[in-house]
């Protein structure tokens, strides 16, 4: 992957213009990373959550998949996710434990999955219940940072811009990444994302082809597939990558593997992207 198309961010950390999802991958989760590798792709997107990722075999893949001397470095992303968000059945840490303690329990048990693999960013899956929690969280992810143990600082699931605009005003280390779902129920993030770019934070979506298959299926779509000899998946990737947005993709096909890192072979013209844009919002 050219590095040329890399998104810098505000830590001036470069990171891969589109990531692999290991999500519900279970199983498969070794095999498809590592596939997903050697297609080309260059990031990896993880989370200590047994409940839809095999974090374990995210470790795995990579440690299986042949990578040349030469070739781009490897990103990797994990996330802390809370409580709420864990199977009760299969917590990776002691749920009943000080907030402070979970984070680094669970950033510990997602270095010894990925290893010898490391963590280039941890994320918080999603906003505490309250502010004051979703702090404490943060400021133990700080205090990771500052031991060097994870370069950049990340929320997801975070589409209320003030709760965001808190956020950042409070950390001393800011957030990089914002990783949301991009659809049409969020209005697709419009004003959080313009923010994010007036911040340096970089956006990274999901969802971006499976929440939005009415556009998939527009005439328009299909007819700037068919000018630049592509899908429409292609097309709608590549807008959101012009748009400046990092998108995931879980795919377990390897031609869609290479398809989806084949975007970044042509550009969509001032009118195709306003096209694209108007098929999103007809949905």
């Amino acid at each position: 992957m050219d590095l040329a198309h890399w998104r810098r961010t505000r830590d001036g950390v470069l990171i891969p213009p589109i990531l692999y999802g290991t999500a519900w991958k279970k199983a498969d989760t070794a095999r498809l990373v590592s596939r997903a590798l050697a297609a080309g792709f260059c990031g990896i997107d993880t989370a200590c959550q047994p409940k839809h990722y095999h974090e374990p075999g995210v470790g795995q893949g990579i440690a299986a998949a042949p990578r040349a001397a030469d070739s781009p470095p490897l990103y990797v992303q994990t996330k802390f996710t809370p409580p709420s968000g864990q199977d009760p059945a299969n917590v990776p840490y002691a749920p009943n434990a000080p907030i402070e303690a979970q984070v680094v329990a669970s950033f510990s048990v997602s270095c010894a999955n990925l290893a010898p693999a490391r963590p280039d960013a941890l994320i918080l899956h999603s906003p505490l219940p309250t502010a004051d929690d979703t702090l404490r969280a943060w400021r133990a992810m700080e205090q990771l940072h500052r031991q060097g143990a994870v370069r950049l600082l990340g929320i997801s699931n975070c589409d209320d811009l003030t709760l965001l605009q808190h956020l950042e005003a409070q950390a001393d280390i800011k957030p990089s990444i914002v990783q949301n779902r991009f659809y049409a129920k969020s209005g697709y993030d419009v004003a959080l994302r313009a923010w994010c770019d007036t911040r340096g934070i970089i956006y990274e979506s999901f969802w971006t082809l499976t929440a939005n298959t009415h556009a998939l299926g527009a005439l328009a779509l299909g007819r700037i597939a068919s000018r630049h000899g592509c899908e429409p998946a292609q097309v709608l990737l590549r807008h959101v990558t012009q748009l400046g947005i990092v998108p995931l993709t879980g795919t377990s096909d390897d031609e869609h593997m290479r398809d989806d890192l084949a975007i970044f072979g042509f550009t969509l013209d001032g009118t195709e992207m306003q096209a694209v844009t108007h098929a999103l919002r007809a949905g």
